[in-house]
This record gives C-alpha cells, structure tokens and sequence, in this order.
C-alpha cells in the first residue's frame, strides 16, 4: 500500500506495512528541512480548503492541523465544541453535517466522542475525513506522529521496549500505536495501570496474533530500569461515571526526578499530552523528556499528510 491509495484516514489498521510509513516520514522530514531554512513551497495547497469539526476540546491536535495548512498555503474553516454550537443541537446526524462540510471543502479533520464516528463519517464523504479522535476508539494521526518521535528519538523502529503507562483502556492514542507497533520486528510492549483502566482484551488478544510480547504490570518500578521508550498518558477524568471513581485512580503513576534516576540514560520519555500530574515539571529539562518534541513533530507528520492526500487535485506530486 502507498500513501496516493488512501482516500481516508480513520484507523492505524488501514496501514498494513512499514512502506507507507517509510513513505511519510520521508515527506515529513523534508518538510522540517524545509521549514527550517524557511524554503516550503507556501502555495502547495493555495486554493485548498481543511474544516475542522471538533465535538470534544482539543489544542495540539486542532492547532497542528492549522498550522499544517496555512503552512503549505491552505485555509481553515473552523468549529470547536460542535456538539453544542452546530446544527447537532437541533438534531442533526452526524452523517447529515459531514455530507454539507463536504461540500464546502477539500478535507475534514473530525474529533467526536463516539467510537465509530470516523468511520460514520468516511462512509458519506466525498473528501477525505482524517480521524482526529473518536471516543475510547482510535487517534491515527497521532500514532503516526508518536511513531515518527520513536524514530528520531531512538534512531530505529525495531528491538526496543516500549512501556505504556496511566489510562489504557480509555487511551486511545495507546489504542492506535499499538498497531504501528506490530509492523515492526523485535518490540515489547510492558503495560501499566490501576485494575480498572487495563488495556482492552481485543488489544491484547491483536498482540498476541501479531506475536509482540508483552506483560502487565501494575507497580512501574520494575519496568523503568528496562524501558527505552516510557510511554506516559493522563488519567482521563471525563471517561468516568463517577468523580469519586476517578479520585480513586488519579495520580496513580507519577514520573519526577527519583524516576528519572532509574530510567536508562537513553530512555526517551513520551505522553500525547495534556498532561495532569503525571509527569513533574522538574522532568521537562531533562533530554530524555521528549514531549515537546514530540507535540512539534505533530505539525510536520500531518503537513506531511494533508499534502499527501490532496496532490492529487493539485496534479504535482511533488509540490510541497
């Protein structure tokens, strides 16, 4: 499979191989080359239109997609909190909004509470619907982005350990790389959470067909000394029922300076953002801390992919 093949962008399963990543991150490294010496073709995607459709808050993810555009020349058409300022409050479905947006524009980035939703909306597009985060489900673009951080960090994409920490079963940026994950040889995967935020078994069982160990753990002191990559997520507290059954959970695993004293001294550390208090602030100036950068290398991941997926109405392969 090659990038010019997809239409949408709506699961990490879509991507059945490394080629096509091997194929994006070339492109995303040029495009950093390229911004850096301020030499990107501006008008690459001049005339092209990305709608924004946000049912849940977002800052890096809606951000990273506005800069991306307007980077290579595109415009935004924007809307945050849709569920509540939008035609959905008078009853309009989901499939309804995305057949109109569609008419409107060249492609619709949507965030939606429910798991499915992208695929929903994918189903009547007739642009391209990026999946910016549906429910508990999947968050595509953001796996693409964290596996593209594991490359450069690392320096490979092969024969390391990857330790996911926090909110596993809500996580569904954990949800998405862990597929991107299987494509490669020689990866473990350590899991960490309180009983009730566990991993998913259909997770597990993909895992286990895919023949990537793994282990879970519930104590993060005994898989810190062996982490390359320590992968922290947040405690969602709008996941829960309950505040009461989130207080029980919150600060669960916290990584500070004694952490770091037990981590190897190339780990990189990893989280999707945002953060609570997860990880201290006293880590940030540490160089394993790489979540900055990784939240910057979201920019050029989807630059990198928004000029994929509309060349083809540009009719330049090459412009960017």
């Amino acid at each position: 499979m090659h990038l010019k093949d997809l239409k949408h962008v709506t699961s990490t399963r879509q991507l059945e191989d490394t080629e096509i990543l091997d194929e994006l991150y070339a492109i995303t490294d040029d495009m950093e080359r390229r911004d850096s010496r301020h030499d990107l073709n501006r008008a690459s995607l001049r005339g092209r239109l990305l709608a924004n459709v946000f049912y849940e808050p977002s800052t890096r993810t809606r951000f990273s997609f506005d800069a991306a555009m307007q980077k290579l020349g595109g415009r935004i058409i924007d809307t945050e909190s849709a569920g509540h300022f939008s035609s959905v409050t008078k009853g309009e479905t989901l499939e309804d909004t995305i057949r109109i947006i569609a008419g409107y524009a060249d492609v619709i980035v949507l965030r939606h509470n429910v798991t499915g939703s992208a695929m929903r909306a994918s189903s009547v597009s007739d642009v391209p619907v990026i999946n910016a985060g549906d429910g508990t489900g999947e968050h595509p673009t953001q796996a693409l982005l964290d596996m593209y951080t594991i490359k450069r960090e690392l320096g490979r994409t092969d024969n390391y350990t990857l330790s996911m920490i926090g909110d596993l079963k809500h996580g569904r940026t954990i949800h998405s790389l862990l597929h991107l994950v299987s494509l490669y040889p020689n990866v473990k995967v350590n899991l960490a959470s309180p009983e009730e935020l566990k991993l998913p078994e259909e997770y597990k069982e993909y895992l286990m067909i895919k023949k990537i160990p793994f282990e879970e753990h519930f104590n993060i002191e005994s898989i810190l000394e062996n982490s390359d990559v320590l992968y922290v997520t947040r405690i969602q507290k709008e996941r829960f029922s309950s505040l009461e059954d989130y207080e029980r959970v919150k600060g669960s695993y916290i990584i500070n300076k004694e952490s770091l004293w037990k981590m190897k001294k190339d780990a990189v550390i990893m989280h999707p953002l945002p953060r609570v208090d997860e990880i201290s602030p006293e880590v940030d100036t540490d160089k394993r801390a790489a979540y900055f950068r990784q939240a910057k290398n979201g920019m050029y991941v989807r630059m990198a992919l928004l000029q994929s997926l509309l060349k083809r109405k540009n009719g330049n392969e090459n412009s960017y």
